[in-house]
């Protein structure tokens, strides 16, 4: 008998006028009575910050990386929670005497590291709206957010400065003051001035505050947040986000890690890489300083994320299915270097595990003697001691999500959620091996029902319900900052819209399916769903990343693909090409290679014959947000990738047409 984790709170209802049917309405089984609340004890996730201070105030929450005389990155230091407590409390008293005040609006500029968190804490304790700036933006994005939010100061990182100065014409009508999370010249300084701004440096503007100052009444109606959606078109969108919306997320993943896994407390660590400006790394930061765990942060860049990871040795790890997939290929590759006995010992020991999953023994209970004989060495792939791991932002591919599952000794759930419900409004239960490839369940806030799009074929009343995914409850935005008509295009009758398809499975888990904007029209009549083929292609092992293109105007798709540099190079020297991967690239035989085996994998996973590839661009530079091709959290940018990609797509359909059907 096949079990469910969702219960029925609502019926469907039928297609009325304009209003298309709509299937029922669910709950998780965990808020079967009711969906969490916030306690009315509760208004500010400064209480959260505070508690933890009380409980450990030695215990180490802030660490980074010291670099040495070598230039070598250091062992971690660590700052307190009382040194974060007493810096955050000198922060928030010093804007107050810079005139910021409740309600006012405070810019946060800057890769992941403890300032960020401190400021953050700063305008929590003095209930100042924090508007983070994803530290990729240009300077046109930070000067629409910072006029846009009517920012009145902004903590900015030191290499971040010059980007500031340069918008600061255009925007100090309300920027009066700025903070380096370091230093600051004496020539910034004076460009600042000149524009009645005042720029001081960390330590300086530290030193204006004080430890005892009264701290205003904080309600959980107020504004803790305005977050900037990066938006794959268009300008920014800025998302409210309430104090009562984020304590409510962090309470509802803290019970449901309780219930499901193990708690997480003071003995934890978190390793910080993903950006702190998303929703997702915020909300799962702030669940951790909630359980007084510590943080570590990444020295920022990606080319030393491994060596961080090693040094830290994290017990809990958010990524994103790229960082995972990199995580992926990087382990499949050394066992297949490995030689036969130890390949065989490996696959042997890798199906007796997932067997015992399926058939529902618990992670650390599934293979004990094989998890230290064989996966351990897995497990130091990721510093040795994770044992949470969580997936968002895209879907994971199934089977990169199955061998993590069993072979890195720790629970990895894949999520689903965005900016606008506070981050994760779906999780996949640890555990339960039957939500594999899917989101899984509403967290303990939410009900979600699916509600059919007729003119894409999804039925949400069909035996295999299938529609857009509609949101409510307690951990929704309260709208886009000075947006209503962009907020009453998506909350419609107190159900928010997400654009993106789902497919409810038989447990009660939601299975991601497509994006109702990302589907496009043959000139056939044929109907595209380009996110769904993008995902099916990504399973070719060739193949790090790739962009799927086609409009009305044309019969085929053609599309533009990042190949896996070691896997290109391997065929080259196989092959008696030339073996520089850049060549490789250019070299007809290699795309041609790369196309036959990306429409093999199209063909294993069943895709259609229009669904399938005439022609590929082979890119040897990963998409990247320096040319604006994804946002920070990976997802393509199609307008931005057609225009810089645009010779080289009308190149590709015409040797499409060329080539023989």
């Amino acid at each position: 008998m096949s079990v469910t984790y969702t219960v029925k709170v609502e019926d469907s209802r039928p297609e009325s006028g304009k209003k298309p049917s709509a299937g029922p309405v669910y709950r998780c089984i965990y808020a079967k009575y009711g969906l969490l609340d916030l306690p009315d004890r509760m208004h500010s996730p400064w209480e959260f910050f505070s508690e933890s201070v009380k409980r450990n105030p030695n215990n180490r929450m802030l660490g980074r990386r010291q670099t040495t005389d070598s230039k070598q990155a250091g062992p971690y230091v660590w700052i307190t929670y009382q040194e974060a407590y007493d810096a955050a409390l000198r922060i928030g008293s010093a804007m107050r005497n810079q005139g910021v005040n409740p309600g006012d609006r405070c810019g946060i500029y800057g890769s992941n590291c403890p300032e960020w968190i401190i400021a953050m804490e700063a305008c929590n304790c003095q209930a100042v709206t924090y508007v983070p700036l994803y530290h990729t933006l240009g300077a046109n994005a930070v000067e629409f957010i910072v006029n846009h939010a009517e920012v009145a100061i902004a903590f900015v990182q030191e290499n971040k400065l010059p980007a500031i100065l340069s918008c600061l014409p255009a925007c100090c009508s309300y920027l009066k003051t700025i903070v380096s999370f370091a230093n600051v010249s004496s020539i910034q300084k004076k460009e600042a001035e000149e524009l009645g701004v005042s720029l001081f440096s960390w330590k300086e503007f530290s030193e204006l505050g004080s430890l005892d100052c009264e701290l205003p009444q904080k309600q959980k109606t107020d504004i803790c947040t305005i977050m900037y959606t990066s938006g794959t078109t268009g300008e920014p969108k800025g998302v409210i986000l309430t104090n009562k919306a984020i304590m409510t997320e962090v309470l509802s993943i803290d019970q449901l890690i309780e219930i499901t896994d193990k708690a997480c407390s003071e003995e934890d660590t978190y390793f910080s890489f993903l950006p702190l400006a998303h929703v997702y790394d915020q909300i799962m930061e702030t669940y951790f300083i909630k359980r007084g765990s510590s943080i570590g942060f990444w020295q920022g860049d990606v080319r030393y994320l491994m060596d961080d990871v090693q040094e830290l040795k994290p017990t809990a790890f958010c990524a994103v299915p790229r960082v995972y997939d990199r995580i992926y290929t990087g382990i499949v590759n050394k066992i297949a270097s490995g030689g036969l006995i130890r390949n065989k010992l490996f696959q042997y020991a890798y199906n007796y595990k997932l067997r015992n999953i399926e058939n529902g023994f618990p992670q650390d209970k599934a293979s004990p003697l094989l998890d230290k004989l064989v996966f351990d060495k897995v497990r130091q792939a990721l510093g040795g001691k994770v044992r949470l791991m969580l997936s968002g932002a895209a879907p994971l591919p199934r089977h990169v999500e199955e061998f993590l599952r069993v072979s890195c000794c720790s629970n990895l759930s894949q999520g689903y959620g965005l900016t606008e419900s506070c981050g994760g409004c779906f999780t996949s239960l640890a555990n339960v091996m039957s939500m594999i490839g899917t989101v899984g369940v509403p967290i303990t806030t939410i009900e979600a029902r699916l509600e059919s799009v007729p003119e894409m074929g999804y039925d949400a009343l069909s035996s295999v319900p299938r529609g857009e995914i509609c949101l409510r409850g307690n951990t929704l935005f309260s709208g886009y900052y000075k947006r209503q008509d962009l907020t009453d295009e998506v909350v419609i009758d107190g159900w928010f819209h997400t654009g993106d398809i789902g497919e409810l499975q038989s447990d009660g888990s939601m299975k991601i399916i497509d994006r109702k904007k990302n589907i496009f029209k043959l000139s056939q009549g044929e109907y595209v769903a380009v996110e769904n083929i993008e995902n099916t292609y990504s399973r070719c092992p060739l193949i790090a990343s790739i962009w799927v293109y086609g409009n009305s105007f044309e019969s085929f798709l053609v599309a533009v693909v990042v190949p896996e540099r070691k896997a290109l190079e391997d065929w080259g020297k196989e092959n008696g090409e030339a073996t520089d991967f850049k060549s490789l690239c250019e070299n007809p035989k290699a795309r041609k290679y790369i196309l036959n085996e990306l429409n093999s994998t199209g063909q294993t996973h069943h895709l259609r014959g229009f669904e399938l590839l005439k022609a590929v661009y082979l890119e040897p530079n990963p998409f990247d947000m320096e040319r604006d091709l994804v946002t920070p959290t990976f997802k393509l940018k199609r307008p931005q990738l057609l225009k810089y990609y645009k010779d080289r797509i009308d190149e590709l359909y015409s040797e499409g047409k060329g080539a023989k059907v």
